[in-house]
């Protein structure tokens, strides 16, 4: 019996966190922030990446030329029902999205946002710490496991906590002070 199953579960936690925060719109265009948008493609939904080229030509904007011209109104309707908050606008060849600056009030709900999905990540690891202590406790009581063992992967397991609520404290400070920096 080890921990290492349970630690790759948390650094998979930390990886998730780390997607979610790529999506949080900064004021700087970033393609990452379409990855949740799926477009129809011939009936099946697809992200936007896998039917055009995303390109940033400039700090605040965001270019989609299309490999098929026919998708420019699907993705154009994708992008106006997601939850990005941003119009897009379609010349007929690319559409183009331009990022306004946020405003301080924008960028205080964001930081909230940040710190809840932070704090969900850590009791995410946390619940998986306890997954683990749970299983090493049914272990040493089928005698599978000796009681010093016990107390050594508690030990182990919980040092995995820590190492990994640590890490995930500074990717949220380290987004936080990304959105606030104007």
């Amino acid at each position: 019996m080890d921990t290492k199953s349970y630690e790759s579960r948390m650094k998979k936690s930390i990886a998730v966190l780390e997607e979610e925060f790529a999506t949080i719109r900064v004021g700087r265009a970033n393609p990452r922030v379409l990855d949740r948008i799926m477009v129809n493609y011939y009936g099946s939904d697809v992200p936007i990446s896998q039917v055009g080229n995303i390109t940033v030509p400039e700090a605040r904007l965001l270019q989609i030329a299309p490999w098929e011209a026919n998708m420019l109104k699907e993705i154009e309707k994708a992008i106006q029902s997601s939850d990005i908050g941003i119009n897009p606008t379609n010349d007929g060849k690319v559409i183009r999205l331009v990022f306004p600056e946020l405003t301080e009030e924008r960028r205080k709900d964001l930081t909230k946002d940040v710190k809840k999905k932070g704090e969900d990540a850590k009791v995410s690891v946390r619940n998986i710490r306890r997954d683990a202590m749970d299983a090493f406790a049914k272990a040493q009581k089928k005698s599978e496991i000796t009681e010093d063992d016990l107390k050594q992967l508690e030990k182990e397991i919980q040092k995995h906590t820590d190492k990994s609520i640590e890490e995930l404290d500074k990717k949220v400070e380290a987004k936080n002070k990304e959105i606030m920096t104007v």
